[in-house]
Protein backbone atom coordinates (compact mmCIF):
# COMPACT_ATOMS: atom_id res chain seq x y z
CA UNK A 1 0.00 0.00 0.00
CA UNK A 2 1.05 3.40 -1.01
CA UNK A 3 1.11 6.35 1.89
CA UNK A 4 -2.31 7.97 0.14
CA UNK A 5 -3.81 4.68 -0.17
CA UNK A 6 -3.17 3.47 3.63
CA UNK A 7 -4.35 6.60 4.79
CA UNK A 8 -7.70 6.48 2.97
CA UNK A 9 -8.04 3.19 4.43
CA UNK A 10 -7.77 4.32 8.19
CA UNK A 11 -9.82 7.19 7.29
CA UNK A 12 -12.44 4.73 6.03
CA UNK A 13 -12.26 2.58 8.69
CA UNK A 14 -12.53 5.29 11.47
CA UNK A 15 -16.00 6.27 9.52
CA UNK A 16 -17.15 2.61 9.67
CA UNK A 17 -16.47 2.62 13.26
CA UNK A 18 -18.56 5.94 13.44
CA UNK A 19 -21.29 4.65 12.01
CA UNK A 20 -21.64 1.14 13.69
CA UNK A 21 -21.02 3.31 17.00
CA UNK A 22 -24.20 5.26 16.17
CA UNK A 23 -25.92 2.10 15.02
CA UNK A 24 -25.28 0.61 18.07
CA UNK A 25 -26.71 3.77 19.98
CA UNK A 26 -29.43 3.25 18.66
CA UNK A 27 -30.58 -0.47 18.63
CA UNK A 28 -28.79 -0.87 21.95
CA UNK A 29 -26.46 -3.63 19.78
CA UNK A 30 -22.94 -3.74 21.25
CA UNK A 31 -20.51 -2.45 18.30
CA UNK A 32 -18.40 -4.97 19.77
CA UNK A 33 -20.60 -7.63 18.25
CA UNK A 34 -21.23 -5.51 15.37
CA UNK A 35 -18.09 -4.67 14.14
CA UNK A 36 -16.73 -8.03 13.23
CA UNK A 37 -19.64 -9.17 11.33
CA UNK A 38 -19.04 -5.74 9.47
CA UNK A 39 -15.21 -6.73 8.80
CA UNK A 40 -16.06 -10.21 7.71
CA UNK A 41 -18.27 -8.51 5.08
CA UNK A 42 -15.42 -6.18 4.04
CA UNK A 43 -12.57 -9.14 3.64
CA UNK A 44 -15.11 -11.10 1.26
CA UNK A 45 -14.82 -8.43 -1.50
CA UNK A 46 -12.35 -7.85 -3.66
CA UNK A 47 -9.38 -5.64 -2.46
CA UNK A 48 -7.32 -5.51 0.03
CA UNK A 49 -6.90 -6.92 3.46
CA UNK A 50 -5.26 -5.72 6.64
CA UNK A 51 -3.33 -8.92 8.04
CA UNK A 52 -2.92 -9.18 12.03
CA UNK A 53 0.70 -8.59 13.21
CA UNK A 54 0.65 -10.49 16.37
CA UNK A 55 3.60 -8.09 17.56
CA UNK A 56 2.05 -4.82 16.77
CA UNK A 57 -1.14 -6.14 18.50
CA UNK A 58 0.88 -7.23 21.60
CA UNK A 59 3.17 -4.35 21.95
CA UNK A 60 1.02 -1.12 20.47
CA UNK A 61 -2.53 -1.94 20.98
CA UNK A 62 -2.76 -4.35 23.90
CA UNK A 63 -0.47 -2.30 26.80
CA UNK A 64 -2.91 0.85 26.03
CA UNK A 65 -6.42 -0.96 26.52
CA UNK A 66 -5.30 -2.92 29.60
CA UNK A 67 -4.00 0.55 30.64
CA UNK A 68 -7.16 2.47 30.37
CA UNK A 69 -9.28 -0.68 31.77
CA UNK A 70 -7.25 -0.42 34.56
CA UNK A 71 -7.55 3.13 35.21
CA UNK A 72 -11.37 2.72 35.21
CA UNK A 73 -10.92 0.14 37.50
CA UNK A 74 -11.51 -0.19 41.37
CA UNK A 75 -8.17 -1.57 43.07
CA UNK A 76 -9.90 -1.70 46.34
CA UNK A 77 -12.74 -3.56 44.71
CA UNK A 78 -10.41 -5.90 43.01
CA UNK A 79 -8.66 -6.49 46.61
CA UNK A 80 -12.10 -7.18 48.44
CA UNK A 81 -12.53 -10.16 45.37
CA UNK A 82 -9.29 -11.21 44.73
CA UNK A 83 -9.61 -14.81 45.39
CA UNK A 84 -12.95 -14.72 42.67
CA UNK A 85 -10.95 -13.12 40.29
CA UNK A 86 -7.88 -15.47 41.07
CA UNK A 87 -10.35 -18.15 40.21
CA UNK A 88 -11.36 -16.75 37.15
CA UNK A 89 -7.86 -15.66 35.56
CA UNK A 90 -5.82 -17.99 36.87
CA UNK A 91 -7.15 -21.27 37.78
CA UNK A 92 -10.10 -21.58 34.82
CA UNK A 93 -7.40 -20.14 32.20
CA UNK A 94 -5.63 -23.15 33.07
CA UNK A 95 -8.19 -25.61 33.55
CA UNK A 96 -9.40 -24.34 30.08
CA UNK A 97 -6.45 -24.94 28.37
CA UNK A 98 -5.23 -27.93 29.66
CA UNK A 99 -9.15 -29.59 29.04
CA UNK A 100 -9.02 -28.79 25.46
CA UNK A 101 -5.52 -29.56 25.10
CA UNK A 102 -6.53 -32.91 26.53
CA UNK A 103 -9.82 -33.13 23.96
CA UNK A 104 -7.17 -32.39 21.00
CA UNK A 105 -4.60 -35.44 22.23
CA UNK A 106 -7.81 -38.07 22.57
CA UNK A 107 -10.34 -36.82 19.67
CA UNK A 108 -8.46 -34.92 17.21
CA UNK A 109 -6.03 -36.98 14.59
CA UNK A 110 -2.54 -36.32 14.59
CA UNK A 111 -2.94 -33.41 17.11
CA UNK A 112 -0.69 -33.27 20.15
CA UNK A 113 -0.98 -32.50 23.74
CA UNK A 114 1.22 -29.15 23.57
CA UNK A 115 -0.64 -28.24 19.89
CA UNK A 116 -4.46 -28.61 22.19
CA UNK A 117 -3.10 -26.72 25.13
CA UNK A 118 -1.86 -23.89 23.03
CA UNK A 119 -4.79 -22.95 21.49
CA UNK A 120 -6.45 -23.50 24.51
CA UNK A 121 -4.18 -20.53 26.39
CA UNK A 122 -5.40 -18.36 22.93
CA UNK A 123 -9.09 -19.08 24.02
CA UNK A 124 -9.34 -19.28 27.33
CA UNK A 125 -8.76 -15.35 28.28
CA UNK A 126 -12.26 -13.74 28.14
CA UNK A 127 -11.80 -10.28 26.37
CA UNK A 128 -14.73 -7.64 28.65
CA UNK A 129 -15.02 -5.17 26.16
CA UNK A 130 -18.35 -6.04 24.91
CA UNK A 131 -19.69 -7.69 27.98
CA UNK A 132 -18.61 -4.62 29.95
CA UNK A 133 -20.48 -1.94 27.45
CA UNK A 134 -23.45 -4.29 27.44
CA UNK A 135 -23.31 -4.57 31.22
CA UNK A 136 -23.20 -0.44 31.85
CA UNK A 137 -25.92 -0.09 29.53
CA UNK A 138 -28.35 -2.31 30.62
CA UNK A 139 -27.05 -1.51 34.39
CA UNK A 140 -25.54 -4.88 35.72
CA UNK A 141 -24.69 -4.93 39.82
CA UNK A 142 -21.08 -2.83 40.54
CA UNK A 143 -19.93 -6.42 41.86
CA UNK A 144 -20.91 -8.32 38.96
CA UNK A 145 -19.34 -5.77 36.65
CA UNK A 146 -15.94 -5.54 38.87
CA UNK A 147 -15.59 -9.34 38.49
CA UNK A 148 -16.04 -9.10 34.95
CA UNK A 149 -13.17 -6.42 34.39
CA UNK A 150 -10.94 -7.99 37.15
CA UNK A 151 -10.80 -11.21 35.28
CA UNK A 152 -10.62 -9.27 31.99
CA UNK A 153 -7.30 -7.05 33.56
CA UNK A 154 -5.58 -10.25 35.06
CA UNK A 155 -6.29 -13.55 32.62
CA UNK A 156 -4.09 -12.49 29.71
CA UNK A 157 -1.03 -12.92 31.42
CA UNK A 158 -1.58 -16.52 32.48
CA UNK A 159 -2.48 -17.24 29.09
CA UNK A 160 0.24 -15.64 27.41
CA UNK A 161 2.25 -17.73 30.01
CA UNK A 162 0.72 -21.18 29.60
CA UNK A 163 0.97 -20.17 25.41
CA UNK A 164 4.70 -19.98 25.74
CA UNK A 165 5.35 -23.15 27.76
CA UNK A 166 2.81 -25.12 25.03
CA UNK A 167 4.84 -23.70 22.10
CA UNK A 168 8.31 -24.23 24.18
CA UNK A 169 7.30 -28.33 24.10
CA UNK A 170 5.86 -28.30 20.86
CA UNK A 171 9.14 -27.21 19.38
CA UNK A 172 10.64 -30.26 21.50
CA UNK A 173 12.17 -28.22 24.34
CA UNK A 174 12.55 -30.33 27.71
CA UNK A 175 9.30 -30.09 29.52
CA UNK A 176 8.66 -30.73 32.86
CA UNK A 177 6.00 -28.99 35.00
CA UNK A 178 7.96 -28.08 37.66
CA UNK A 179 9.82 -25.49 35.17
CA UNK A 180 6.84 -24.21 33.76
CA UNK A 181 5.16 -23.43 37.28
CA UNK A 182 8.52 -22.14 38.17
CA UNK A 183 8.82 -19.50 34.82
CA UNK A 184 5.04 -18.94 35.81
CA UNK A 185 5.71 -17.96 39.61
CA UNK A 186 9.04 -15.69 38.10
CA UNK A 187 6.64 -14.02 35.04
CA UNK A 188 3.55 -12.87 37.43
CA UNK A 189 6.28 -11.90 40.54
CA UNK A 190 8.56 -9.62 38.33
CA UNK A 191 5.54 -8.36 36.45
CA UNK A 192 3.74 -7.34 39.66
CA UNK A 193 7.37 -5.56 40.52
CA UNK A 194 7.61 -3.95 37.48
CA UNK A 195 4.22 -2.74 37.03
CA UNK A 196 4.44 -1.19 40.99
CA UNK A 197 7.92 0.29 40.38
CA UNK A 198 6.98 2.05 36.92
CA UNK A 199 3.84 3.23 38.83
CA UNK A 200 5.98 4.75 41.54
CA UNK A 201 8.15 6.76 38.95
CA UNK A 202 4.78 8.09 37.93
CA UNK A 203 3.75 9.44 40.69
CA UNK A 204 7.29 11.36 41.55
CA UNK A 205 6.93 12.53 37.97
CA UNK A 206 3.45 13.48 38.47
CA UNK A 207 4.28 15.82 41.56
CA UNK A 208 5.97 18.70 39.84
CA UNK A 209 4.58 17.88 36.22
CA UNK A 210 1.11 16.51 36.66
CA UNK A 211 -0.38 19.80 37.26
CA UNK A 212 0.15 20.65 33.10
CA UNK A 213 -2.53 18.75 31.88
CA UNK A 214 -0.21 18.40 28.70
CA UNK A 215 2.65 16.66 30.49
CA UNK A 216 0.42 14.79 32.48
CA UNK A 217 -1.28 13.47 29.06
CA UNK A 218 2.29 12.96 27.95
CA UNK A 219 3.18 10.80 31.41
CA UNK A 220 0.07 8.74 31.11
CA UNK A 221 0.15 7.71 27.89
CA UNK A 222 4.12 7.06 28.10
CA UNK A 223 2.80 4.62 30.92
CA UNK A 224 1.47 1.51 30.04
CA UNK A 225 4.39 0.97 27.05
CA UNK A 226 7.09 1.70 29.97
CA UNK A 227 6.04 -0.75 31.63
CA UNK A 228 5.21 -3.14 29.18
CA UNK A 229 8.81 -2.67 27.32
CA UNK A 230 10.78 -2.75 31.01
CA UNK A 231 8.75 -6.04 31.80
CA UNK A 232 9.34 -7.76 28.29
CA UNK A 233 13.50 -7.38 28.51
CA UNK A 234 13.53 -8.66 31.68
CA UNK A 235 11.87 -11.75 30.25
CA UNK A 236 8.73 -11.28 32.75
CA UNK A 237 4.88 -10.89 31.78
CA UNK A 238 4.42 -7.18 30.23
CA UNK A 239 0.96 -7.52 30.79
CA UNK A 240 0.86 -7.88 34.26
CA UNK A 241 3.17 -4.69 34.76
CA UNK A 242 0.54 -2.55 32.63
CA UNK A 243 -2.53 -3.56 34.84
CA UNK A 244 -0.47 -3.64 38.06
CA UNK A 245 0.62 -0.08 37.15
CA UNK A 246 -2.68 0.90 35.85
CA UNK A 247 -4.79 0.21 39.10
CA UNK A 248 -2.12 1.58 41.10
CA UNK A 249 -1.91 4.85 38.96
CA UNK A 250 -5.40 5.19 38.97
CA UNK A 251 -6.22 4.61 43.21
CA UNK A 252 -3.65 7.42 43.72
CA UNK A 253 -4.56 10.02 40.28
CA UNK A 254 -7.29 11.48 42.84
CA UNK A 255 -4.49 12.57 45.27
CA UNK A 256 -1.61 13.56 42.58
CA UNK A 257 -3.28 14.84 39.50
CA UNK A 258 -4.66 18.08 39.05
CA UNK A 259 -8.90 18.41 38.00
CA UNK A 260 -7.25 19.83 34.98
CA UNK A 261 -5.36 17.05 33.99
CA UNK A 262 -7.77 14.40 35.19
CA UNK A 263 -10.62 16.11 32.63
CA UNK A 264 -8.25 15.95 29.71
CA UNK A 265 -6.36 12.41 30.09
CA UNK A 266 -10.14 10.64 30.67
CA UNK A 267 -10.73 12.58 27.87
CA UNK A 268 -7.95 11.29 26.07
CA UNK A 269 -8.29 8.02 27.16
CA UNK A 270 -11.40 7.88 26.27
CA UNK A 271 -10.49 8.33 22.31
CA UNK A 272 -7.85 6.03 22.57
CA UNK A 273 -10.05 3.46 23.66
CA UNK A 274 -13.12 4.43 21.04
CA UNK A 275 -10.41 4.03 18.30
CA UNK A 276 -8.53 1.35 19.28
CA UNK A 277 -11.33 -1.23 20.35
CA UNK A 278 -13.32 -0.05 16.71
CA UNK A 279 -9.92 -0.90 14.60
CA UNK A 280 -9.19 -4.20 16.47
CA UNK A 281 -12.52 -5.63 16.65
CA UNK A 282 -12.91 -4.82 12.20
CA UNK A 283 -9.86 -6.31 12.33
CA UNK A 284 -11.18 -9.45 13.70
CA UNK A 285 -13.31 -9.67 11.43
CA UNK A 286 -10.80 -9.37 8.24
CA UNK A 287 -8.52 -12.25 9.50
CA UNK A 288 -11.43 -14.49 7.82
CA UNK A 289 -9.43 -15.51 4.41
CA UNK A 290 -6.38 -15.90 6.29
CA UNK A 291 -7.82 -18.17 8.52
CA UNK A 292 -9.62 -20.67 6.01
CA UNK A 293 -6.81 -20.81 3.56
CA UNK A 294 -5.07 -23.34 4.75
CA UNK A 295 -8.46 -25.68 6.07
CA UNK A 296 -7.71 -27.43 2.93
CA UNK A 297 -5.89 -30.15 3.93
CA UNK A 298 -7.65 -31.27 7.12
CA UNK A 299 -10.84 -33.68 6.24
CA UNK A 300 -14.07 -32.16 7.38
CA UNK A 301 -14.57 -34.41 9.86
CA UNK A 302 -11.08 -33.25 11.83
CA UNK A 303 -11.96 -29.54 11.54
CA UNK A 304 -15.67 -30.27 13.28
CA UNK A 305 -14.23 -32.36 15.96
CA UNK A 306 -11.37 -29.79 16.82
CA UNK A 307 -14.09 -27.05 16.49
CA UNK A 308 -16.69 -28.54 18.94
CA UNK A 309 -13.94 -29.73 21.41
CA UNK A 310 -12.83 -25.73 21.40
CA UNK A 311 -16.12 -24.31 21.46
CA UNK A 312 -17.43 -26.96 23.88
CA UNK A 313 -15.18 -26.66 26.25
CA UNK A 314 -15.33 -22.79 26.17
CA UNK A 315 -19.03 -22.40 26.81
CA UNK A 316 -19.74 -25.01 29.27
CA UNK A 317 -16.43 -25.20 31.85
CA UNK A 318 -17.36 -21.73 32.60
CA UNK A 319 -20.45 -21.84 34.09
CA UNK A 320 -19.49 -25.35 35.41
CA UNK A 321 -17.07 -23.82 36.82
CA UNK A 322 -18.81 -20.89 38.66
CA UNK A 323 -21.29 -23.42 40.17
CA UNK A 324 -18.47 -25.57 41.31
CA UNK A 325 -16.84 -22.94 43.34
CA UNK A 326 -20.34 -21.51 44.94
CA UNK A 327 -21.03 -25.65 46.19
CA UNK A 328 -17.72 -26.17 47.86
CA UNK A 329 -17.51 -26.26 51.76
CA UNK A 330 -17.33 -22.79 53.23
CA UNK A 331 -13.71 -23.49 54.66
CA UNK A 332 -12.41 -24.82 50.81
CA UNK A 333 -14.56 -23.11 48.40
CA UNK A 334 -13.27 -19.30 46.67
CA UNK A 335 -16.40 -17.70 47.35
CA UNK A 336 -17.75 -14.98 44.81
CA UNK A 337 -17.59 -11.96 46.55
CA UNK A 338 -15.40 -10.76 50.30
CA UNK A 339 -13.29 -12.85 52.85
CA UNK A 340 -15.46 -12.57 55.78
CA UNK A 341 -12.46 -11.80 58.29
CA UNK A 342 -11.12 -9.21 56.13
CA UNK A 343 -14.91 -7.95 55.98
CA UNK A 344 -14.99 -7.85 59.62
CA UNK A 345 -11.57 -5.17 60.05
CA UNK A 346 -14.13 -2.81 57.81
CA UNK A 347 -16.12 0.23 58.51
CA UNK A 348 -19.82 -1.04 58.30
CA UNK A 349 -20.76 2.73 57.54
CA UNK A 350 -17.80 2.92 55.08
CA UNK A 351 -18.42 -0.24 53.08
CA UNK A 352 -20.85 -0.15 50.20
CA UNK A 353 -23.74 -3.34 50.25
CA UNK A 354 -22.46 -5.09 47.58
CA UNK A 355 -19.20 -5.02 48.89
CA UNK A 356 -20.34 -6.94 52.05
CA UNK A 357 -21.70 -9.74 49.86
CA UNK A 358 -20.59 -13.24 50.34
CA UNK A 359 -21.98 -14.97 47.04
CA UNK A 360 -23.55 -14.23 44.32
CA UNK A 361 -27.14 -15.79 43.43
CA UNK A 362 -27.93 -17.83 40.55
CA UNK A 363 -29.23 -15.17 38.10
CA UNK A 364 -25.77 -13.41 38.88
CA UNK A 365 -23.77 -16.74 38.28
CA UNK A 366 -25.79 -17.48 34.92
CA UNK A 367 -25.11 -13.61 33.74
CA UNK A 368 -21.35 -13.63 34.67
CA UNK A 369 -21.11 -16.90 32.88
CA UNK A 370 -22.46 -15.83 29.50
CA UNK A 371 -20.03 -12.88 29.93
CA UNK A 372 -17.14 -14.65 28.90
CA UNK A 373 -16.81 -13.10 25.52
CA UNK A 374 -13.36 -13.27 23.30
CA UNK A 375 -11.69 -11.19 21.89
CA UNK A 376 -8.41 -9.90 19.73
CA UNK A 377 -6.12 -11.07 22.75
CA UNK A 378 -6.78 -14.67 21.21
CA UNK A 379 -6.27 -13.79 17.62
CA UNK A 380 -3.28 -11.79 18.55
CA UNK A 381 -2.07 -14.90 20.76
CA UNK A 382 -2.76 -17.51 18.12
CA UNK A 383 -0.96 -15.72 15.88
CA UNK A 384 2.06 -15.69 17.39
CA UNK A 385 2.68 -19.68 16.58
CA UNK A 386 5.60 -20.31 14.66
CA UNK A 387 5.18 -21.28 11.16
CA UNK A 388 8.16 -23.89 11.26
CA UNK A 389 9.45 -25.88 14.40
CA UNK A 390 13.17 -25.64 15.06
CA UNK A 391 13.89 -28.52 13.18
CA UNK A 392 12.28 -26.95 9.82
CA UNK A 393 8.79 -28.98 10.59
CA UNK A 394 5.81 -27.05 9.79
CA UNK A 395 4.24 -26.60 13.37
CA UNK A 396 1.58 -29.21 14.10
CA UNK A 397 -1.74 -28.43 13.28
CA UNK A 398 -0.81 -24.38 13.09
CA UNK A 399 -4.10 -23.65 10.42
CA UNK A 400 -6.54 -25.82 12.32
CA UNK A 401 -5.53 -23.81 15.52
CA UNK A 402 -6.26 -20.88 14.02
CA UNK A 403 -9.33 -21.85 12.48
CA UNK A 404 -10.93 -22.99 15.98
CA UNK A 405 -9.96 -19.65 18.04
CA UNK A 406 -11.54 -17.61 14.90
CA UNK A 407 -14.76 -19.76 15.58
CA UNK A 408 -14.56 -19.92 19.20
CA UNK A 409 -13.88 -15.35 19.07
CA UNK A 410 -17.08 -15.01 16.67
CA UNK A 411 -19.37 -17.38 18.19
CA UNK A 412 -18.28 -15.83 21.82
CA UNK A 413 -18.31 -11.87 20.06
CA UNK A 414 -21.21 -12.08 18.13
CA UNK A 415 -23.30 -14.83 20.17
CA UNK A 416 -23.13 -13.76 23.37
CA UNK A 417 -22.27 -10.03 22.64
CA UNK A 418 -25.66 -9.55 20.74
CA UNK A 419 -27.59 -12.08 23.65
CA UNK A 420 -25.90 -10.62 26.99
CA UNK A 421 -28.43 -7.66 27.48
CA UNK A 422 -30.96 -9.33 26.81
CA UNK A 423 -30.63 -12.34 28.52
CA UNK A 424 -29.66 -9.47 31.85
CA UNK A 425 -32.92 -7.83 30.64
CA UNK A 426 -34.60 -11.27 31.13
CA UNK A 427 -32.75 -12.23 34.24
CA UNK A 428 -34.34 -9.18 35.77
CA UNK A 429 -30.54 -8.06 36.88
CA UNK A 430 -29.74 -4.36 37.74
CA UNK A 431 -27.71 -2.34 40.12
CA UNK A 432 -30.13 -0.54 43.00
CA UNK A 433 -29.25 2.74 41.17
CA UNK A 434 -31.05 4.06 44.49
CA UNK A 435 -28.79 2.99 46.86
CA UNK A 436 -25.32 4.17 44.57
CA UNK A 437 -27.55 7.83 44.77
CA UNK A 438 -27.76 7.57 47.96
CA UNK A 439 -24.33 7.01 48.35
CA UNK A 440 -22.83 9.33 46.29
CA UNK A 441 -25.32 12.03 48.05
CA UNK A 442 -23.63 11.21 51.22
CA UNK A 443 -20.07 11.31 50.10
CA UNK A 444 -21.33 14.83 48.61
CA UNK A 445 -22.96 15.83 52.30
CA UNK A 446 -19.66 14.32 54.17
CA UNK A 447 -16.98 16.35 51.58
CA UNK A 448 -19.65 19.64 51.83
CA UNK A 449 -19.53 18.95 56.18
CA UNK A 450 -15.68 18.97 55.77
CA UNK A 451 -15.11 22.08 53.91
CA UNK A 452 -17.21 24.20 56.15
CA UNK A 453 -15.26 22.50 59.29
CA UNK A 454 -12.20 23.87 56.99
CA UNK A 455 -13.45 27.40 57.00
CA UNK A 456 -14.33 27.23 60.58
CA UNK A 457 -10.65 26.97 61.27
CA UNK A 458 -9.59 28.56 58.49
CA UNK A 459 -11.74 32.06 60.55
CA UNK A 460 -10.17 30.89 63.88
CA UNK A 461 -6.49 32.23 62.11
CA UNK A 462 -5.82 35.74 62.15
CA UNK A 463 -6.88 37.30 58.92
CA UNK A 464 -8.27 40.77 57.86
CA UNK A 465 -12.12 41.96 57.16
CA UNK A 466 -11.86 41.24 53.21
CA UNK A 467 -10.88 37.69 54.60
CA UNK A 468 -13.80 37.40 57.11
CA UNK A 469 -16.56 38.61 53.84
CA UNK A 470 -15.15 35.98 51.53
CA UNK A 471 -15.34 32.91 54.43
CA UNK A 472 -18.81 34.13 54.60
CA UNK A 473 -19.65 34.20 51.15
CA UNK A 474 -18.13 30.60 50.86
CA UNK A 475 -19.69 29.40 53.69
CA UNK A 476 -23.39 30.29 52.42
CA UNK A 477 -22.28 28.77 48.75
CA UNK A 478 -21.58 25.31 50.75
CA UNK A 479 -25.03 25.30 53.47
CA UNK A 480 -27.00 26.02 49.87
CA UNK A 481 -25.51 23.04 48.86
CA UNK A 482 -25.52 21.18 51.73
CA UNK A 483 -29.19 21.95 52.00
CA UNK A 484 -29.59 20.56 48.06
CA UNK A 485 -27.61 17.30 48.70
CA UNK A 486 -29.88 16.73 52.13
CA UNK A 487 -33.11 17.16 50.57
CA UNK A 488 -31.95 15.12 47.87
CA UNK A 489 -31.21 12.25 50.25
CA UNK A 490 -34.35 12.72 51.93
CA UNK A 491 -36.26 12.09 48.24
CA UNK A 492 -33.97 9.04 48.19
CA UNK A 493 -34.18 7.22 51.73
CA UNK A 494 -38.36 7.88 51.68
CA UNK A 495 -38.72 5.68 47.97
CA UNK A 496 -39.19 1.98 47.52
CA UNK A 497 -38.26 2.04 44.13
CA UNK A 498 -35.22 0.79 42.96
CA UNK A 499 -34.91 3.42 40.65
CA UNK A 500 -33.74 7.14 41.18
CA UNK A 501 -36.49 9.30 41.95
CA UNK A 502 -37.43 11.78 39.56
CA UNK A 503 -37.48 15.45 41.07
CA UNK A 504 -39.33 18.07 39.71
CA UNK A 505 -37.56 20.68 41.37
CA UNK A 506 -34.86 19.17 40.19
CA UNK A 507 -35.39 18.48 36.77
CA UNK A 508 -36.57 21.97 36.59
CA UNK A 509 -33.48 23.22 38.03
CA UNK A 510 -31.26 20.83 35.52
CA UNK A 511 -33.18 22.57 32.74
CA UNK A 512 -32.84 26.52 33.66
CA UNK A 513 -29.30 25.64 34.15
CA UNK A 514 -28.92 24.19 30.47
CA UNK A 515 -30.95 27.28 28.96
CA UNK A 516 -28.72 29.46 30.72
CA UNK A 517 -25.65 28.23 29.56
CA UNK A 518 -26.71 28.47 25.99
CA UNK A 519 -27.58 31.72 26.77
CA UNK A 520 -24.62 32.77 27.73
CA UNK A 521 -22.51 30.91 24.51
CA UNK A 522 -24.91 32.53 21.65
CA UNK A 523 -24.26 35.76 23.57
CA UNK A 524 -19.97 35.06 23.08
CA UNK A 525 -20.88 33.59 19.69
CA UNK A 526 -22.86 36.93 18.81
CA UNK A 527 -19.97 38.68 20.45
CA UNK A 528 -17.41 37.55 18.01
CA UNK A 529 -18.68 37.58 15.18
CA UNK A 530 -19.08 40.46 15.83
CA UNK A 531 -15.66 41.59 16.01
CA UNK A 532 -16.45 42.80 19.64
CA UNK A 533 -14.58 39.56 21.45
CA UNK A 534 -11.12 37.38 20.19
CA UNK A 535 -11.11 34.07 19.37
CA UNK A 536 -8.39 33.49 21.79
CA UNK A 537 -11.05 35.60 24.17
CA UNK A 538 -13.70 32.97 23.05
CA UNK A 539 -11.94 30.26 23.59
CA UNK A 540 -11.46 31.12 27.50
CA UNK A 541 -15.00 31.86 28.51
CA UNK A 542 -15.97 28.77 26.36
CA UNK A 543 -14.25 26.82 28.73
CA UNK A 544 -15.80 28.60 31.50
CA UNK A 545 -18.85 27.13 30.21
CA UNK A 546 -17.84 24.02 29.14
CA UNK A 547 -16.71 23.26 32.88
CA UNK A 548 -19.69 24.37 34.22
CA UNK A 549 -22.37 22.29 31.61
CA UNK A 550 -20.35 19.02 32.80
CA UNK A 551 -21.08 19.73 36.12
CA UNK A 552 -24.87 19.06 34.72
CA UNK A 553 -25.77 14.94 35.11
CA UNK A 554 -25.75 13.91 31.66
CA UNK A 555 -29.72 13.68 30.24
CA UNK A 556 -30.88 14.75 27.33
CA UNK A 557 -32.11 18.02 27.32
CA UNK A 558 -36.01 19.31 27.23
CA UNK A 559 -37.38 20.35 24.08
Amino acid sequence: MTVESSLAFVLAAVAVIVVVRWVADRTGLPAAALLPIVGIAYALLPGPNIQLEPEIVLTLVLPPLLYSAALDSSLLAIRRNLRTVVSLSVVLVLLTAVLIGLGFAWFVAGATLAAGIAVGAAVAPPDPVAALAVGRKVGLPPRIVTLIQGEGLLNDATALTILSVAVAAAKGGNFSATSALGQFVIAAVGGVAVGMTVAYVNRVLSRPLGRDPLMANAISLATPFGAYLLAEQIHVSGVLAVVVAGLIVGHDTPRSASGAGRLQTSAVWRLIDFLLEGLVFLLIGQQLPAVIRGLAAYETSTIVIAVAITVGVVLLLRPLWLVLTQSLPRSLHTRLGVDKAEDEDDDPEMTAPSARDERLTGREVIALSWSGTRGVISLAAIFTLPVVLDNGEPFPDRDLLLFCTFVVVLVTLVGQGLTFAPMVRALGLSANENDQARLRNEARSASVEAALASLDDLEAQEHDDIHSHVIENMRGQLRTRLRRYRGRLVLLRESDSDSVPVSPHYEAALHVRRVAIDAQRDELLRWRDAGRLSDEGLRVLERELDFEERLLPDRPARR
